[in-house]
């Protein structure tokens, strides 16, 4: 019955795709319906946020790193509701089929509106600076672009002056090239898509409270430049405004959002926009760990031609960020949207909010008719490109490029799965996974004809380290196939993982209602320069047997 169902939704959707609903998300919503809003906005892992306004709409996009696809598209109507709507990266830009490693690919895009399309450029540290555009921001995006090509630039954003021409600013990456916290200026052919100039270095923070300068993006406002750029590190910096009459500079600096004796450290970089109602607004992240880099909204108000974030100051010009506002100004009520988080897969095409690990091969796993994804069991290697030196040899699930994940939703919440694994060979497994430096998964493997449920928990996992083993039940299996070739064991499960404060456990059911704890509680890691993730896995040792697989008729987040 439930497949029937699923099956006419699917036809229903496909007929009126306009028709959906607006998904609100169970554990957190920003908008606090009476005209107000809360931070975090996003409260999920959207590090370096970049936003604009076209007319009465904003587009949103951020880093992505490895993760496939990549270059997330979320929208809003009034910067506090936002839904994903698209990717601009369906596959690695540089090498089609394999994966960049952890950490690298996409950093820090920056997001612009030219001459009726859309723009995203974004430093590459190991291959280059990258542009891809589109004149529909939720549809195809066009093959990227090289801009220029070298080590160490990122956190890239271009400006197209009054007169056409164009200019890019940039960070520079000391791991790469061997020198960091300076912003450089260059110019641009007038299409973007080449350098016409060398770099000039705009700004240094060597040897100041400004170290670690990084993040810029380059605006134009009644005839100033301005580059905004967060210093002082990560985790406890502070936002710079800059100003000039020219693009080279030299340029005045003042320090304009800062913590304060607020609980929002940082604050991070981020992206300025001015309204069709006339208001500005900054948003930025804050780094929080396990969970990643949340986005923040803040009010802008100018003084004495500079911009003061959040709250306004007594005196002076550096605000502290506000954890409630009143909403921005719109043309008419918002519609209470957030990113999408459950998943029913009624539908032939897979949720928005879920990446791959790397790439996507289509023998990983493809959606369906009939109401549910399916993942097939891959073969871990126990060598790959990101391990480190002598620790060839361990396989575990940090390089898995099928491990299908979607970030964090909030502080506390809770990810139930409804699941029906097929193995066809011995010791292939699946299941659920929190995925970061150190991951723990809860899975169900075939040992003979049953199904033993493990859990398996990594530490220092981008180390090398050889993950864990721990049974925690011997399950018959729910159906066995009738047939003489290649018969398939089947096990129907509910996996379960209950998140808070950065703690995860895990649970199991048969029936979907009554749920007993599996294992340990597992404090949760961030990933390289991303915060942990959730979701599924099906692996298995070999493939000198016929694939298992992974049917997942549904992933709920719940409070």
């Amino acid at each position: 019955m439930k497949r029937l169902l699923n099956l006419c939704c699917a036809i229903s959707f496909a007929l009126a795709v306009g028709a959906q609903v607006p998904y609100v998300s169970q554990v957190w919503n920003p908008d606090l319906g009476n005209g107000m809003y809360k931070n975090p906005v996003i409260n999920a892992d959207y590090s370096d946020p970049d936003v604009i306004a076209v007319g009465n709409d904003y587009y949103l996009t951020a880093s992505s790193f490895e993760s496939m696809p990549g270059l997330p598209i979320l929208h809003s109507t009034d910067l506090v509701n936002w839904e994903i709507v698209g990717h601009a990266l369906r596959e690695p830009y540089n090498v089609p089929g394999e994966r960049l490693g952890h950490g690298n690919g996409v950093w820090a895009p920056s997001i612009r509106f030219h001459q009726g399309e859309f723009y995203i450029y974004w430093g590459d540290p190991d291959t280059g600076v990258f542009m891809v555009k589109t004149k529909d921001p939720r549809g195809e995006w066009e093959k990227p672009v090289c801009v220029i090509s070298g080590k160490g630039m990122i956190d890239t954003t271009p400006l197209w002056d009054d007169d056409g021409r164009c200019y890019l600013v940039n960070g520079w990456a000391n791991s790469r090239a061997g020198f960091a916290s300076v912003l450089t200026v260059r110019e641009l052919n007038a299409e973007g898509t080449k350098a016409i100039g060398d770099p000039v270095i705009v700004f240094d923070g060597n040897g100041t409270e400004n170290r670690t300068c990084e993040g810029p993006k380059f605006y134009k406002r009644e005839g100033w430049y301005w580059i905004m750029c967060p210093a002082g590190g990560v985790p406890t910096g502070f936002q710079l405004a800059m100003r000039s009459k020219s693009p080279y500079g030299p340029y005045e600096v003042k320090k304009v959002l800062e913590q304060g004796s607020t609980a929002v450290n940082g604050p991070h970089q981020g992206g300025w926009v001015h309204t069709a109602q006339g208001e500005d607004w900054f948003m930025h992240f804050q780094d929080k760990g396990a969970y990643g880099r949340v986005v923040h909204l803040q009010p802008v108000t100018w003084k004495d031609n500079w911009p003061v974030m959040g709250k306004v100051p007594t005196k002076g010009y550096c605000g502290q960020p506000v954890m409630t506002f009143r909403k921005p100004k719109t043309v008419k009520p918002s519609v209470n949207v957030n990113p999408q988080e459950s998943d029913e897969f009624n539908t032939t095409i897979l949720g928005r909010q879920w990446q791959w690990e790397g790439y996507y091969d289509q023998k990983f796993g493809m959606p369906t008719p009939w109401g549910y994804y399916r993942l097939y069991t891959h073969k871990l290697k126990a060598s790959t490109p990101t391990m480190p030196k002598g620790k060839a040899g361990v396989p575990s699930l940090w390089d898995a490029p099928n491990l299908l994940l979607q970030k964090t939703p909030a502080d506390c919440f809770t990810a139930t799965a409804k699941l029906r694994f097929t193995s066809k060979a011995e010791q292939q497994y699946a299941g659920i996974v929190v995925m970061g430096l150190d991951y723990s998964a809860l899975v169900v493997r075939r040992v003979g004809e049953n199904f033993v449920l493990q859990r398996s928990t990594c530490i220092k996992a981008d180390k090398g380290a050889a993950p864990t083993w721990e049974d925690i039940a011997t399950l018959a299996p729910t159906a066995k196939d009738q047939i003489d070739y290649q018969p398939g064991i089947h096990l129907d499960i509910y996996l379960r993982m209950v998140i808070n404060d950065g703690k995860a456990d895990f649970f199991f059911s048969s029936d979907g209602k009554k749920f007993k704890k599996a294992g340990n509680t597992f404090a949760m890691k961030e990933g390289k320069w991303i915060g942990a993730k959730i979701g599924l896995l099906a692996e298995e040792p070999d493939m000198k047997g016929g694939r298992g697989w992974l049917d997942v008729d549904w992933f709920r987040i719940t409070k």
